[in-house]
């Protein structure tokens, strides 16, 4: 096995993987009137509860400097609200609101489904080993 060549390939294998699945995801959450960013806020704080602004970026992988645009419309949408936290003034938090809750609500489970259907292509002995793949590649340190 030449391990450079099926690197190579793999690389590019995978943001060809990446991109198909970004356009799924695009073309499933703009029937809702969202882009692809705005549903990633809404889906981490539908799955756990409100987050530090500061940490949203982190964990749906934005930049810092987008955090507050992205957060400004889906207020304007009226599915996010801002909340002051009540142990560290200094932080705030983003919070679903009664309609954006109820649009998850929604939206989700044909979310989900939509997913689960991409992936029916792999075995569930395929998708652990993906998972598993995926891990370790991302856990790597960089250089």
């Amino acid at each position: 096995m030449n391990r450079t060549q099926e690197s190579l390939n793999s690389f590019v294998g995978l943001n060809r993987t990446v991109d198909h699945l970004m356009k799924i995801v695009r073309k499933d959450v703009q029937r809702y009137g969202l882009n692809v960013t705005e549903f990633a806020v809404m889906e981490l704080l539908y799955n756990k509860g409100d987050q530090p602004i500061q940490r949203i970026g982190n964990r749906v992988l934005i930049a810092s400097s987008s955090i507050t645009y992205v957060v400004d419309k889906l207020e304007e949408k009226g599915c996010v609200t801002r909340k002051r936290d009540k142990q560290d003034k200094r932080v705030t938090n983003a919070s679903l609101t009664e309609k954006g809750q109820a649009m998850m609500d929604e939206i989700f489970p044909d979310h989900a489904a939509t997913l689960t259907s991409t992936f029916s292509v792999l075995t569930d002995d395929e998708i652990t080993i993906l998972q598993q793949a995926l891990k370790k590649l991302s856990a790597q340190p960089i250089e």
